[in-house]
């Protein structure tokens, strides 16, 4: 699928009070409970891992952004203790159709102290040239619709930043 314009680039971060040697965001991903993955979010629906064709492991998540509900095939890409990197060929339902945009969502951490790590999530989106011919085809113009899905993004991301820290604060204590 070929990718056209970047929809959205949004990146927040917040403390973890654990050390860095604790933390391994791929486990933490990769065995996410379905309901501490909603506690993260009122917009996070539900959550699942699975392996696709490849081998690789994926994390398929549901969520509602900006009034549209999302099924996120996450696959990785680069997976460390310490950054996870995972993308998607997303569904998002629109009230004219699904449509497919392309999600990278990035995680990682970076030691502040012995006993403080500051995680950073990061999702960057961009349309897919398949989206746009869909858009053109039920009368929405492109720009109308990356106006709406540039804040929706970022504030989904902004506000379930720090509760994404705090369940992997609480994972690495587990740990």
């Amino acid at each position: 699928m070929q990718l056209a314009d970047q929809l959205v680039d949004s990146s927040y971060s917040a403390v973890i009070n654990a050390p860095i040697e604790k933390i391994n965001i791929p486990d933490w991903v990769f065995s996410l409970p379905e309901k501490e993955y909603q506690a993260c979010s009122p917009a996070h629906v539900s959550a699942a891992t699975t392996v696709g064709a490849d081998g690789r492991r994926m994390s398929i998540n549901v969520e509602v952004i900006g009034g549209s509900p999302m099924v996120q095939h996450y696959q990785e890409e680069v997976s460390e203790p310490h950054h996870l990197v995972l993308t998607s060929f997303s569904d998002v339902f629109s009230p004219t159709g699904r449509i497919v945009i392309h999600v990278r969502w990035e995680l990682s951490v970076k030691k502040i102290s012995d006993t403080q790590t500051e995680f950073t999530n990061r999702v960057t989106t961009h349309a897919t040239e398949d989206m746009i011919v869909s858009l053109e085809k039920s009368g929405i113009p492109y720009s109308v619709f990356k106006a709406q899905r540039q804040p929706a993004s970022t504030y989904h991301n902004q506000m379930e930043t720090p509760l994404f820290a705090a369940s992997i604060e609480r994972a690495a204590m587990r740990a």
